[in-house]
């Protein structure tokens, strides 16, 4: 189960600093205007757009700004960028997978396969690692932040339709189906319940853990070079991060 590092990943991005910020926003505007283009500006109506919209709010991004973001994905031309993933390996064999959204899908590919070229690793074939991976709505709840004992949140999730619920030492997780996702998150969020992360992403179905410093210094590159590439939207990936 990955709660425990999944959730040591989040109480750490929520400590970043406002230019880290800036970019996560910047990135959940792009996801809000691509979602918008594709199922337009309803979001009754937009299963998409619900999806992210409820990602931007457990990232703490403001209700003004996301109704800007959603109103200026109609006055925007998005027909030139398209959505590319890209699949590879990090040191130790580490699965990733590379989400990215541009308007120039050769300077995507030179600089993602870069990243994975400095680290150690390389770019695979579409496939290559994806069946590693199942395509889950997740939700982290901190224990701090919820009044409701593990039970109560349970049979909460459960009835809503959720598909399984975790407890690790500092947090709760809610899986669900990704067509089940916003249902089990409003419902939760009418209770009250402070979620730490929501999002429909690709969950781990194994983890590696990395023991050698060097491997580690790597996949960290990686990361961090991923991170710093305006195409990319999400990576994912198995490596069994130690809690900081």
């Amino acid at each position: 189960m990955s709660g425990h590092s999944k959730f040591a990943n989040i109480a750490h991005k929520k400590a970043a600093n406002d230019a880290a910020k800036g970019k996560i926003f910047t990135r959940l505007g792009k996801e809000i205007m691509v979602a918008v283009k594709e199922g337009g500006s309803d979001i009754n109506n937009n299963s998409k757009l619900r999806q992210v919209v409820a990602k931007a709010k457990a990232s703490n991004m403001p209700n003004d700004t996301i109704e800007r973001a959603i109103k200026k994905a109609a006055s925007t031309d998005m027909s030139n960028y398209e959505s590319v993933t890209y699949e590879g390996y990090g040191p130790n064999g580490i699965a990733i997978i590379v989400e990215a959204l541009t308007d120039n899908r050769n300077r995507a590919a030179s600089n993602i396969r870069n990243a994975f070229t400095k680290g150690g690793g390389n770019v695979g074939t579409p496939g290559c690692v994806s069946f590693m991976f199942d395509n889950k709505g997740q939700i982290i709840i901190s224990k701090e932040e919820c009044d409701k004992d593990a039970d109560e949140l349970m049979m909460l999730s459960l009835d809503a339709g959720a598909d399984d619920f975790n407890e690790e030492d500092d947090c709760y997780e809610v899986l669900t189906s990704p067509d089940d996702f916003t249902t089990v998150h409003d419902a939760l969020s009418k209770e009250n319940v402070t979620m730490a992360s929501a999002e429909v992403t690709m969950i781990p179905q194994t983890y590696v853990a990395l023991t050698s410093d060097d491997d580690i210094k790597k996949m960290n590159r990686i990361l961090s070079l991923l991170d710093d590439e305006d195409d990319v939207q999400n990576v994912y990936h198995n490596w069994d991060e130690p809690n900081e």
